[in-house]
């Protein structure tokens, strides 16, 4: 069975970002998560986490179609 919960230790790791990048992405609500536990620890659902993959690779493609893009 794969996991359906990960940490932001798994997130920082899948995205190649650093810890601090993966929870103002949860903070902010780019990246929908929960906490749990007492000390509250952040999960994100792995299919929040392709969602939010594929939201970022659609708004690169109309970036790069709109021209609006660095090189």
């Amino acid at each position: 069975m794969s996991q359906r919960f990960l940490t932001l230790a798994d997130v920082t790791e899948e995205l190649n970002i650093s810890a601090a990048q993966a929870y103002a992405l949860v903070r902010s609500g780019d990246l929908p998560a929960i906490q749990v536990g007492g000390r509250g620890q952040w999960r994100v659902e792995a299919s929040e986490l392709e969602g939010y993959i594929q939201r970022m690779y659609a708004q690169t493609r109309t970036r790069i179609d709109a021209g609006d893009f660095e090189s």
